[in-house]
């Protein structure tokens, strides 16, 4: 059987089993007759039941669907390419920082590249990045007035600048030089109305989960599953959103909606939303062209979040998007699931505090027997975990899910309910995204999953207390949920414990010939390939050479600790010399590691260097580790935080 067609048949049982599973649980297991509270908190159960099987319906079609929508990059001739204006925003964003992704930009390949005009809009209008924009040989776009935040600033641009086709990128965003050629062409088909296209976001850090969980070998970034297959798959009901950042937009059709739009801060979801609406496609595609900063503290982590909750709401009831009739039902009902999405951290918590209710308090939410249960329940449950693996391309899964919920889920609950009954939050609070020395997150913020994890732990012990035999099989339902709440919260309470930070600048693994220059000429046969590559340092292994393999074979190393050397990097489409400081070396199962650190020479070549860094895609995960348990996760974490790597300092 074709995969596409084993997947279909599988949603479907999973549709047709689910909807049996909720008809069963609305009609016959709320327990009316125990009292008020009791059958309130058996609804709110339900209601949170239905609201997560909705969205993995809309998953599921779109997913069947999805296949039909995907694009192929239209053959256009050069000279067809019109004029790009790039727009950089930046707030309040460092300079190294900004200079890397205004730099990569410069880089950008175009037929003619007389045609590209690259802006840094800076709302702060600050003298530095003006400095900036001019050293680099850019655009530069003040603007005193931040009233308007994000938006402002890019109307600012808009006013000022005139090309067909307008490129954004956050401060942080760093381009790869083939972004615009495999973007570009999308909106030179006359059969397509194209308003948007939006690559994915992507990030050349460790993200949080990642970092703190100790799993950056193990786990693609927590955006992935977003950018690379939810917003994908929103082309069948031509809603895929517009995420701020490494996207292409036709400049009539901003004008034509007015500009993008203000009461929202999330200026970019209300954009393509507004562009929908208007008649315009808005197309995410699947390639990687451009990688940039995922938040590094657990606190800028959650406001970033709190953001992207309450501007979703605020646009979706700005625009009336769940029910205008200028929006297809696949889309209106994708949206309402965009909205719903956000009450699914309430539903996380009613699912975690259920069974603690039950089991400690004796407070009854399903009223059926265990066999029933178990009849309706259990296929519906297995079906649910298969569906999600095939929802994704092993991005994420059923475990992931629940852990990343239940991380979230405190943060969450009451912002999205204010903002759902009208209490709103209008200003505009720019993600801090600067690379820090130090510790991710503060004890603080571990209060309410320490909580949860002592009942549920209580829970777990008084329920299974003194049973055995039958008894045990009896509770074996309520008993797996304690299990599962409970390993969603070990996860919760290693996260929020946080992790040392000790670098500023990212390693990523790179492949990339060397040539080394040890005094004044250049030794023979002192030639290597790197091992990863950082804006401050550079790993690397020699070869050939007879020298240098005799010296090697016996351990001896070619260079001493602190001894200077130069460096010679040459890519296909970069070449930069570097200036490096021996910091160590080390003896693996493949040779010797040379570890350095470097310093570019010239403007031109730190140019060069930042591009080798990252004109690449990034060396973090992209898929999980089929093969990685709980278990290990659990050990592995316990291990290093024992071993120093993550435990608090006094």
């Amino acid at each position: 059987m074709e995969p596409d067609k084993k997947r279909n048949r599988i949603f479907v049982l999973a549709i047709c089993f689910f909807s049996i599973y909720l008809i069963w649980r609305v009609f016959g297991t709320i327990p009316w007759t125990d009292g008020v509270f009791q059958a309130a908190a058996g609804i709110l159960l339900v209601l949170a039941e239905i609201i997560t099987t909705l969205g993995m319906f809309e998953l599921m079609i779109s997913r069947m669907k999805a296949k039909k929508v995907i694009r192929d990059l239209p053959d256009v001739p050069g000279e067809q390419f019109p004029d790009v204006d790039v727009f950089i925003a930046t707030h309040n964003e460092p300079a190294e920082l900004l200079y890397k992704t205004v730099n990569a930009c410069t880089f950008l390949e175009y037929p003619d590249k007389g045609k590209v005009h690259i802006y840094l809009c800076d709302d702060g209008c600050r003298r530095e990045a003006e400095e900036l924009a001019q050293r680099l040989g850019v655009g530069y776009l003040g603007l005193s007035d931040n009233r308007h935040a994000k938006s402002g600033n890019y109307n600012n641009a808009l006013a000022h600048t005139f090309s067909p086709l307008i490129a954004t990128f956050d401060a942080d965003m760093i381009p790869r030089r083939e972004f615009l050629m495999k973007t570009v062409p999308y909106f030179l088909d006359p059969e397509v109305k194209m308003g948007l296209v939006q690559t994915p976001q992507s990030f050349y850090n460790q993200d949080l989960f990642q970092f703190n969980l100790f799993s950056e070998k193990d786990i693609p970034n927590e955006q992935d599953f977003f950018s690379r297959e939810v917003n994908v798959m929103r082309n069948a009901s031509n809603s895929a959103a517009y995420t701020g950042s490494n996207t292409v937009i036709l400049r009539s059709a901003l004008e034509e909606i007015g500009g993008f739009p203000y009461g929202t801060v999330t200026e970019d979801f209300e954009t393509s939303l507004r562009l929908q609406k208007a008649g315009y496609i808005t197309y995410a595609s699947t390639e990687v062209l451009a990688a940039g900063l995922s938040t590094t503290t657990v606190e800028s982590m959650i406001r970033q979040r709190v953001r992207w909750a309450r501007g979703v709401i605020q646009s979706i009831q700005n625009t009336n998007a769940i029910f205008t009739r200028e929006l297809p039902a696949a889309g209106r009902l994708a949206y309402l699931n965009a909205y719903l999405y956000w009450w699914s951290f309430l539903c996380r918590m009613i699912f975690i505090l259920s069974p603690v209710l039950f089991a400690l308090f004796g407070f009854r939410l399903v009223e059926c027997g265990f066999w029933e249960l178990l009849a309706f329940w259990l296929p519906s449950h297995l079906l649910y975990g298969i569906s999600v693996r095939y929802l994704s391309t092993n991005v994420r899964n059923m475990r992931w899910s629940q852990i990343i919920d239940t991380i979230l889920a405190p943060y969450l609950i009451l912002p999205v309910f204010l903002e759902s009954i009208g209490i709103h939050q209008h200003r505009f609070r720019v993600t801090d995204k600067k690379k820090r020395k130090g510790r991710t997150a503060s004890l603080r913020f571990l209060i309410p999953h320490g909580i949860l994890l002592a009942l549920t732990l209580a829970s777990l012990i008084r329920f299974s207390y003194g049973k055995y035999g039958m008894a045990l099989v009896y509770s074996s339902v309520i008993l797996f949920w304690l299990c599962y709440n409970l390993t969603g919260l070990v996860y919760a309470v290693f996260f929020m414990l946080g992790r040392e930070a000790k670098r500023k600048s990212e390693r990523i693994r790179a492949e990339v010939p060397v040539r080394i220059r040890a005094g004044k000429t250049e030794t023979a046969g002192m030639k290597g390939m790197t091992v990863d590559v950082s804006e401050e340092g550079i790993a690397f292994r020699l070869s050939g050479g007879e020298n240098v393999e005799a010296e090697e074979e016996e351990h001896s190393p070619v260079f001493k600790g602190g001894e200077k050397f130069r460096i010679r990097v040459l890519t296909e489409h970069y070449r930069a010399e570097l200036d490096a400081e021996l910091a160590y070396s080390k003896q693996d199962e493949k040779g010797r590691i040379y570890a350095a650190s470097v310093m570019p020479l010239t403007e031109a070549d730190k140019r060069n260097w930042l591009q080798i860094i990252h004109d690449r895609e990034h060396s973090l995960p992209r898929e999980l580790d089929p093969w990685r348990t709980v278990y290990d996760d659990v050990r592995q974490n316990i291990f290093l935080r024992r071993k120093g790597e993550g435990v608090w300092k006094r």
